[in-house]
């Protein structure tokens, strides 16, 4: 039997990068997939090749800032599919700039996607999860959010806050049986990466004990062991996955 078999995820971000490759990794491991993305077609898309591969999908079009959207959407799962097994709270985005230069709306619209969008999902499920007496909640995090970065002082934060909220809810949830951990990415080959400049990137390689960016599939690695059968006395923890970049 697989490890995930005939489970149900609902993976945040699910469009593209890091959360494409955990829906498709899930998949791989024999889990039904919910995708959850910005845009009906980059879900649909997912949702697709997962469908190639035998799994179940379902593709849903979401703000995860929007408290409204989010508890439509899970009342929708939970109608679909009757329960949920996994929850990866993986949606994120970056406005970056330096603080004296940095707007309101800027600073807003990250903590509100990758902070409080991680809430609303979590808020939604938690009663199912608590009931169940059992389920994986993986949130997705970053080495910025332990070490800071020139420039990303709203993705820190939002980064930081999401570990501190991982701790409070792994306590929450462990009396049920429930794990709730997060995963820091160092630099992976994403969309958001591609875009560096060639000093840039020479620059960040340097910081990199292994001298390479990782992958989106790295971090799907990771969140399948969280996942999994291995992972089931593990919670309240920050996996750095970062190629050495904090020891």
């Amino acid at each position: 039997m697989s490890q995930l078999e005939n489970q149900i995820a609902v993976v945040t971000g699910a469009g593209r990068g890091i959360g494409r490759a955990i829906a498709l990794k899930f998949a791989g491991a024999g889990a039904n997939v919910v995708c959850v993305s910005r845009t009906q077609e980059n879900s649909e898309k997912v949702a697709a090749e997962i469908r190639n591969v035998g799994r179940q999908a379902w593709a849903l079009s979401v703000d995860v800032a929007d408290a409204n959207a989010v508890k439509a959407a899970a009342e929708k799962v939970m109608t679909d599919c009757g329960r949920v097994d996994i929850l990866v709270n993986n949606a994120g985005v970056t406005r970056d700039g330096l603080l004296m230069r940095m707007s309101d709306e800027d600073w807003d619209t990250v903590m509100d996607t990758n902070l409080k969008g991680a809430f609303h999902f979590t808020r939604e499920f938690f009663r199912v999860f608590a009931k169940q007496r059992a389920g994986r909640i993986i949130n997705i995090s970053s080495v910025v959010g332990l070490i800071g970065n020139p420039g990303q002082c709203n993705y820190a934060a939002s980064k930081a806050g999401l570990i501190g909220f991982t701790q409070s809810v792994a306590r929450e949830l462990a009396s049920r049986g429930v794990t709730v951990n997060a995963i820091a990415p160092g630099f992976i080959e994403t969309d958001m990466t591609s875009d560096l400049n060639a000093d840039l990137k020479t620059n960040i390689l340097k910081a990199i004990p292994m001298g390479k960016f990782g992958t989106g599939d790295d971090i799907a690695g990771a969140a399948l062991f969280l996942a999994g059968p291995d992972g089931r006395y593990i919670t309240g923890q920050t996996l750095t996955v970062d190629g050495g970049m904090v020891m």
